[in-house]
């Protein structure tokens, strides 16, 4: 009990000096995470769009391949992206692999199942007389599929953040396709593995605070929206 709670005091005195290694660490997560973020709910919200307005051959199986992908094990993206990108892999030339792009591009692979099963439901769920009064109006199809979309903004921005949520608390792919280098690639989650492993439980329990405290914001405003989005 006294290691813990000295580790803890430890941890937080290194938290307040607002060490050097410790806000490069957090700083990278947040900008390997939130660039991930961005690019996977720009192509969710467009294959969003693509489902619910058009029918295509093949539609339901897409729909079950990615509610399948929405649990996709990390270390399995991990090692397909390092496949790819390795020196031997098809993209092997870009000299992507170690590096935060990899990273990115893991993060992204991860979150794109998620927002977008999440959006797709959100969307196939909503009130279905927006559509039919929409077309009625005389808008399109895909015009009427941007007007559910935009009725559901509450929810699929609830899917944003579930998506953040996961690619924040990430450990395996980054690790495989980043390398946990100082200072280049490592992150919150993959620096608190390899200090837990150290003994360096100071910094690891630092960590370990600052991710709690960014999954608690991240899940109070998921909550926040779900309750806006009844209520509205």
């Amino acid at each position: 009990m006294d290691f813990l709670l000295n580790s803890i005091i430890k941890a937080l005195k290194l938290i307040t000096s607002i060490d050097p290694e410790l806000i490069g660490i957090v700083i990278l997560s947040l900008k390997v995470s939130g660039l991930a973020i961005i690019m996977a709910t720009a192509i969710s919200i467009m294959s969003t769009l693509i489902l619910d307005y058009r029918d295509f051959t093949g539609k339901s199986f897409v729909i079950t391949l990615i509610n399948t992908f929405m649990g996709l094990p990390p270390v399995v993206a991990g090692l397909v992206i390092y496949l790819i990108l390795s020196r031997s892999g098809p993209f092997g030339f870009l000299h992507l692999l170690y590096t935060p792009a990899a990273m990115v591009i893991a993060q992204v692979i991860l979150a794109v199942p998620i927002i977008t099963g999440l959006s797709y439901a959100a969307v196939v769920s909503a009130d279905s007389s927006i559509r039919f009064t929409a077309l009625t109006l005389g808008a399109t199809p895909l015009q009427a599929s941007l007007k559910i979309i935009r009725n559901s903004r509450y929810s699929i921005l609830a899917a944003v953040l579930a998506g953040l949520g996961r690619v924040m608390a990430e450990v395996g792919a980054v690790l495989i396709v980043g390398g946990n280098i100082a200072g280049y690639t490592r992150v919150m989650t993959t620096a608190i593995a390899l200090e837990a492993d150290k003994g360096d439980f100071e910094l690891a329990v630092a960590l370990g605070i600052i991710l709690l405290a960014i999954s608690f914001t991240v899940n109070g405003a998921l909550f926040w929206l779900q309750k806006k989005d009844k209520t509205k």
